[in-house]
């Protein structure tokens, strides 16, 4: 004879409060009320689904009507009235499912079931599950109840939804609030399941099976069923991959090392054979988004216990995460945001996911060349040569011959003449010399592109920088689509406003829109002039009789005339 198979989230189904996975706090605190016997007339227990809330209340159910307790508020599960639950006989213990029967008669119904006591036993026990489905006026019909039952009569209430509890309800409850299964909980529980089965599996397997459940054991052991039926009770994390439709980790471990080493067609063919699974573009980069966040948190021993995985998948975090710069980290971190925000709206959604790739390979030294900064403080000033001619960007000078007062005959006494430096460089200190650029930084300022500038060539710069604005500055973005500037000259646009609000906006602006539109532009010395636009009067429309009044004043014998001929004007 075949057994009868029996899923695993009802096999091993909690049987006492020790074998609650993840509720440790909880359950000691009720154990502790039933071994004190300070027990509250009603409960309340809410959090996510499949975390235990029923199984709590139909432990703590059991454990208040034994006749033997254990030391520390154990049920015993050998007195009949154990063993009646266990057989699912036991008539103290009453259970109702509010989703389907939330109607005012189904509570009146259960309340004159509260007026019986009970036959053994020394508490009538009442479970509503999903008690958020009631309406409204049942439970304004449960209230009085629920305030004032029977000694004998205790009310568990459990719900998902704690915030579609009237606040009558929560007042009149001792409310427990069940947190999610860590994913180190559900592994351990996981794998022992496994081992009672005889099963093998990975960790790694179990921890995707644990992510894909997101905090309910429930789920995560019909997942486990579900990934045994599938692979013949040999569990590897390929195969879990495979068959729940996730992307495996290893995709991005060979991503991030592509950005390394800037080989971006290797990203290119790597997202293609990602499309080629059946995978969404959309999903890939929130994916990547995760695994950057998962690098910033392995890169410090403090916030490592945020990475909710095995101790395999940590290690190989930590090891990639030490060869990742900091800023790298964070670069590609906001593009996989960025992208991941824009993907929902743009119309071509693979070239979206492209550009992400291509600017996450991308080393500083690959960026478009940018204009250098003028030499850094301290660096040593270069002699001009004696040949050069004395100018005031080269301050170096000829010393005056040295004439004693006493020497008849300054040509006989005076020296060679001496390079040195003017004071214009050295000041009072070596302060002043810091601040001067270096003559060879100066050149370099002189290099840098001055190419002229055009309507399209500016229309094309101002666009630029609309679009390289981060997605809080939208209000900002939709101020400057709406306004065009105008070429002045090769080095000079201008920009014509309607009023100075919008005015002080863009000057606000100004240092980074320069610096964008230089760079598009290629042009060092452009710069944007603002100025309001004038406002022309609007001619007034005037009414026939408005009329008629503004022409007796212009003339009077208008005046006479309409009342000669008594004209009037509608």
């Amino acid at each position: 004879m075949v057994n009868e198979y029996v899923v695993s989230a009802l096999k091993y189904r909690p049987l006492n409060f020790d074998s609650v996975v993840g509720q440790r706090s909880l359950t000691t605190t009720l154990k502790n009320s039933i071994s004190s016997g300070k027990l509250a007339h009603a409960y309340l227990f809410c959090g996510p689904r499949g975390v235990g809330k029923t199984t709590c209340a139909r432990i703590f159910a059991k454990a208040i009507n034994c006749f033997n307790p254990q030391d520390g508020g154990e049920p015993c599960g050998q007195c009949e009235s154990c063993q009646a639950f266990d057989q699912q006989r036991s008539l103290n213990i009453h259970e109702l499912d509010a989703a389907s029967n939330n109607s005012v008669e189904d509570i009146r119904e259960l309340c004159k079931q509260v007026l019986i006591p009970p036959q053994t036993g020394r508490y009538k026990v009442f479970i509503i599950d999903e008690v958020h489905m009631l309406s409204s006026a049942a439970f304004n019909a449960f209230l009085k109840t629920l305030e004032e039952p029977p000694s004998y009569v205790i009310f568990i209430l459990c719900t998902t939804e704690k915030h579609k509890i009237l606040p009558t309800i929560l007042s009149r409850c001792q409310v427990y609030d069940f947190q999610r299964m860590t994913v180190k909980n559900t592994i351990d529980h996981l794998m022992y399941v496994a081992e009672k089965e005889g099963y093998t599996a990975e960790p790694e397997a179990l921890g995707l099976i644990a992510e894909k459940a997101d905090g309910g054991m429930r789920d995560a052991l019909s997942i486990f069923d579900q990934m045994v039926s599938f692979s013949g009770g040999n569990l590897t994390y390929e195969t879990v991959c495979q068959n729940l439709n996730v992307l495996s980790q290893e995709y991005y471990f060979q991503l991030v090392d592509h950005f390394l080493a800037s080989r971006v067609s290797e990203c290119l063919l790597l997202f293609n054979e990602v499309l080629q699974k059946g995978f969404d573009g959309g999903n890939f980069v929130a994916g990547l988004a995760t695994h950057m966040r998962n690098l910033l948190v392995s890169r410090d021993a403090e916030t490592l216990p945020l990475l909710e995985m095995s101790e395999k998948m940590r290690s190989r975090y930590q090891e990639q995460a030490q060869r990742c710069p900091i800023r790298f980290v964070y670069k590609v971190l906001k593009l996989a945001n960025d992208c991941d925000q824009a993907y929902r709206t743009s119309r071509n959604k693979r070239l979206q996911v492209e550009i992400c790739l291509i600017q996450s390979a991308q080393n500083e030294e690959e960026m478009p060349a940018k204009s250098e900064p003028p030499a850094k403080a301290g660096t040593p000033v270069k002699p001009a040569s004696p040949a050069k001619p004395v100018t005031s960007e080269n301050p170096v000078t000829q010393a005056k011959p040295a004439t004693p007062a006493s020497s008849a005959s300054p040509e006989t006494n005076a020296p060679k003449p001496l390079p040195k430096v003017s004071f214009k460089h050295f000041g009072a200190g070596k302060k002043q010399e810091e601040n001067q650029p270096a003559p060879q930084a100066q050149q370099e300022t002189e290099e840098q592109p001055k190419e002229p500038i055009n309507n399209e060539k500016l229309t094309a710069a101002w666009f630029a920088y609309i679009g390289a604005l981060p997605h809080d500055s939208v209000a900002i973005a939709q101020r400057l689509k709406g306004l065009q500037p105008i070429v002045k000259d090769d080095n000079t646009a201008t920009l014509t406003v309607s009023n100075p609000q919008i005015q002080q906006t863009i000057e606000g602006q100004m240092p980074q829109l320069l610096a964008k539109m230089r760079q598009e532009l290629r042009n060092s010395e452009f710069r944007i002039e603002t100025e309001l636009e004038e406002i022309q009067e609007v001619a007034k429309s005037y009414s026939p009789s408005e009329m008629l009044k503004m022409m007796q004043e212009q003339n009077p014998e208008v005046g006479e005339l309409t009342s000669q001929l008594q004209l009037t004007f509608d």
